[in-house]
């Protein structure tokens, strides 16, 4: 590709900066919105302490509750583990999903990266050029100015 020569060339081989996130966000759909945010919610530690408190408190009622109140008891918690296991088979899936949509978001952000970066490379090596030309004028007029003396 020939470089652009002057400013003026080099402005009008610009393209505007994109907003990727707002890019992305329009392609989701309501359902990929849903997707996006059950998994941001279940990867912090408040979803944990969440789970980590009701399996406490539903094995300690079932371990240590009055024994006519227990309703999944020691040692089998079969209902305990059925909820826990639907749990994950509901939740896997959908932080499949948001991440496989957060993976097409860095990618595009990866993408207008490297579009800048090219945007910028090519803006240096203009004004690198145009330093060069700048040197060689200044050579010039130095090089006339001691010949006149």
């Amino acid at each position: 590709m020939q470089q652009p020569k002057t400013l003026t060339e080099l402005k009008s081989l610009r393209k505007p900066v994109r907003n990727i996130r707002e890019e992305q966000q329009k392609r989701f759909s309501w359902l990929d919105r849903v997707a996006l945010a059950v998994t941001e919610r279940i990867g912090t530690m408040g979803f944990f302490l969440v789970l980590l408190f009701w399996a406490i408190v539903w094995l300690g009622w079932n371990i240590w509750g009055p024994p006519d109140f227990r309703f999944d008891p020691y040692p089998a918690f079969v209902l305990w583990l059925f909820i826990s296991n639907l749990i994950q088979l509901l939740l896997m899936p959908l932080i499949m999903l948001g991440q496989n949509l957060h993976g097409r978001y860095a990618e595009a952000r990866s993408e207008a990266d490297f579009d800048m970066n090219v945007k910028a490379e090519r803006e240096i090596e203009t004004i690198l050029q145009h330093l060069e030309n700048q040197d060689e004028l200044m050579r010039k007029v130095l090089d006339r100015l001691e010949d006149k003396k």
